[in-house]
């Protein structure tokens, strides 16, 4: 359900993309990822998520703290009222510095330049430090131009034990939302023609939804008001699984469809070489 640097197994992806004013920072997205693990290539591992903005540091990465349980929290929201998706539409110089930092069990690589990376990677601990296939870096150098790439690592242990990723920034395009799906589990290239399973839930979420929007998230009283200043008070969102195969790409949706709250609009969207 996301793309690894060696060969791995994800099952029960929680994907989130909020859109909100936030007082500090203005017109942001805020991503949350989550999935269970296991790593098959017998070392250290890593996923890679592509995310749609040119400006991202370990500040934007939140804690979670005691909530890690922020997204199944999401999804307890609208699960009642959630159906499974019968079918989704289909679209089609010089090296940036990366930046290496600790978040949660995970040693994190940012970079705009993906085909920096490797020469960064000797900062990661040797127990995380996962082969990467210059093949893969290229795609994503060649198909994700302006997006910064963050290199997750991870080891065996790690796997078990990860809370949920959660990051604000901001998008290239305020007014579409997208969350990282490409599916590629054996550190390869993903294939873009292929179809692939999925087992996904997709919240989204916005601050200028009307009145009776969505439904309204669970959040414990003592959670940090640091945090809860980038959650939502309402989501809408989809499971999509079930056995069933989608063209292998993201999901997207645009701001005005969100408004209507129509998850028939959300669409899979495919990268395109530059």
């Amino acid at each position: 359900m996301c793309i690894s640097t060696s060969e791995a197994a994800f099952s029960g992806t929680i994907v989130y993309c909020g859109r909100q004013h936030h007082p500090l920072h203005g017109l942001i997205h805020v991503l949350g990822y989550r999935n269970t693990a296991v790593n098959l290539a017998g070392g250290p591992n890593a996923m890679l998520l592509h995310l749609p903005t040119s400006q991202l540091t370990p500040g934007h990465f939140l804690s979670v703290g005691r909530s890690g349980d922020v997204l199944e929290r999401m999804v307890a929201a609208v699960r009642p009222v959630a159906v499974a998706a019968d079918e989704i539409a289909w679209m089609g110089g010089e090296p940036e510095t990366v930046q290496v930092f600790e978040h949660d069990v995970y040693t994190v690589l940012l970079a705009t330049d993906p085909t920096a990376i490797p020469a960064a990677l000797q900062q990661a601990p040797s127990h995380r430090r996962p082969d990467l296939d210059p093949d893969l870096l290229r795609f994503y150098a060649d198909h994700f131009p302006d997006h910064t790439i963050a290199v997750c690592c991870f080891d065996n242990a790690d796997a078990q034990r990860a809370k949920p990723l959660l990051l604000w920034y901001q998008p290239l395009d305020p007014d579409r939302l997208t969350v990282p799906a490409l599916d590629s589990h054996t550190g390869g290239v993903p294939d873009l023609d292929a179809a692939v399973p999925v087992d996904h839930w997709v919240l989204l979420s916005t601050d200028q939804a009307p009145s009776g929007w969505g439904e309204s998230v669970d959040y414990p009283e003592n959670m940090r008001h640091s945090l809860r200043s980038f959650l939502p008070a309402a989501v809408v969102g989809q499971y999509y699984g079930g056995g069933e195969a989608l063209l292998n790409g993201d999901f997207t949706i645009s701001h005005s469809d969100l408004l209507t709250g129509d998850l028939d609009r959300v669409e899979r969207c495919r990268p395109t070489r530059r």
